[in-house]
C-alpha cells in the first residue's frame, strides 16, 4: 500500500514538472556539438561526428585553459565559461561556496535538470564533517538560466548539437572550477551528479584525474535510452521519435554515454559511488543495471545503495537520509592513495 502511494507520489511529480513545458523541434546542429564541424544535413554525419568525438580522448579537455577571470565574494564564485553561447547569461558560471574551514576535501556537485534551488541541507551538513561544499550551476540553470525560459529546455533537447555542447560546457566548466580548486590548495576533490548531474559528474571524474571520489545518484550509462524511455522526457522524445530512430540516437548521443567511458571511470585512483532507486521511472533500473554490469565487466567495483523509492521520492525520508548516510561514509573514508601510503 505504501509504495503504491510512493508510486502516485513520483507521477504527480513528474506531471507537475511538464507543466509549461512546449514541445520543441528537432535539430541536429553539428556545429554548436563539435568544434570546428560544418553544417551538417544527415542524421548520419551527425553521427559520424559524434563517432570521431567518442574516440578522441580530448574531446572533453579546455582547449583554453587559463586561470583567470576568478571572482570569489560572500560564499559565491564566479568565472567565465570557456565555450560561448548565443545566451549572455550562460556564459558565465557562478558557483556557491559553503566552506568548512579545511583545505583537507572539497565536494562539487552537479544538481539534477530543472533544479528549482541549491542543495542548502547538504552542502551545510558536508561542511560541518569538514568538506568545502561547492554547488555549481549547469547550463541555462538558475543564474544562467534564458530569458524568459522557467525551464532548462536549452540544456537537453530534441536539439542534438545543442544537448552535446551543453552537456560538454558543464564538463569544462566544472573541469575548470577543480583546477580553481586545486590552485587553491584543497587536496582531495570529489563529485556529486544528482539525475542528469550525474552524467555531467560522471564524465567529469573520467576525464579528470584530480577527481578521486565521484557519487552518482540515480543514474545510468546511455543518455540517449533515458531520454527515448524516461517519465520526465516524454516531450523530448515525443518530437525525437518522428526524425530519428533510437539506434541512431544512441551513436548521435555516443559521447554523452558514461558506458564510452567504464575504462577511465575503472581506474585504480577513483573510488565511485552510486544510489538507485528499484521504482525509477525516470532512469529506468534495468538502464541502470546495465551501466554497473559494463562497471564491472571494467574492473570497476562502485559501491552500490539501492532503495525502493522512485526518482523524485529519493528526496523524501527515508530514503534521503539513508542516501545521505551512505554518502557520508563514502566521502569520509581516506582515499585511495593516501592508503596506499
Amino acid at each position: 500500500m505504501y509504495h503504491s502511494w510512493l508510486d502516485h507520489w513520483d507521477e504527480r511529480r513528474a506531471r507537475r514538472g511538464e507543466e509549461g513545458k512546449k514541445p520543441t523541434d528537432f535539430a541536429l546542429d553539428a556545429e554548436r556539438a563539435f568544434p570546428g564541424a560544418k553544417k551538417t544535413t544527415s542524421i548520419d554525419e551527425f553521427c559520424a561526428l559524434a563517432d570521431q568525438a567518442v574516440a578522441d580522448p580530448a574531446f572533453f579537455d579546455d582547449p583554453n585553459v587559463s586561470n583567470q577571470g576568478f571572482e570569489r565574494l560572500d560564499g559565491w564564485l564566479k568565472f567565465p565559461s570557456d565555450i560561448s553561447t548565443d545566451i549572455e547569461q550562460n556564459n558565465v558560471v557562478s558557483a556557491k561556496i559553503t566552506g568548512s574551514g579545511s583545505f583537507d576535501q572539497a565536494m562539487v556537485i552537479f544538481h539534477h535538470w530543472n533544479a528549482s534551488s541549491r542543495n542548502r541541507q547538504i552542502a551545510n551538513f558536508f561542511s560541518q564533517l569538514g568538506i568545502t561544499v561547492v554547488e555549481i550551476a549547469m547550463p541555462y540553470h538558475f543564474e544562467r538560466s534564458r530569458p524568459g525560459s522557467v525551464h532548462a529546455d536549452y540544456m537537453l533537447s530534441p536539439n542534438l548539437g545543442r544537448t552535446i555542447q551543453s552537456v560538454r560546457q558543464a564538463v569544462l566548466d566544472g573541469r575548470k572550477l577543480i583546477r580553481w580548486l586545486k590552485i587553491e590548495g584543497y587536496r582531495e576533490i570529489s563529485v556529486l551528479g544528482m539525475s542528469l548531474g550525474s552524467w555531467v559528474a560522471g564524465v567529469v571524474a573520467a576525464h579528470d584525474s584530480a577527481v578521486s571520489k565521484a557519487s552518482l545518484f540515480l543514474t545510468a550509462g546511455s543518455l540517449a535510452d533515458m531520454v527515448w524511455t524516461g517519465r520526465a522526457t516524454r516531450l523530448i522524445r515525443d518530437s525525437l521519435e518522428p526524425e530519428i530512430e533510437l539506434t541512431d540516437l544512441r551513436r548521435a548521443w555516443g559521447p554523452l554515454n558514461l558506458e564510452n567511458y567504464v575504462h577511465s571511470l575503472a581506474r585504480p585512483d577513483l573510488d565511485l559511488h552510486v544510489v538507485l532507486a528499484k521504482r525509477d521511472k525516470v532512469v529506468l533500473p534495468e538502464l541502470s543495471e546495465r551501466f554497473m554490469h559494463r562497471l564491472n565487466d571494467a574492473g570497476a567495483r562502485p559501491n552500490i545503495l539501492k532503495l525502493n523509492c522512485g526518482h523524485y521520492s529519493l528526496a523524501m525520508p527515508p530514503y534521503i537520509l539513508l542516501a545521505g548516510l551512505s554518502l557520508k561514509r563514502f566521502v569520509s573514508r581516506a582515499d585511495k592513495s593516501a592508503r596506499r601510503a
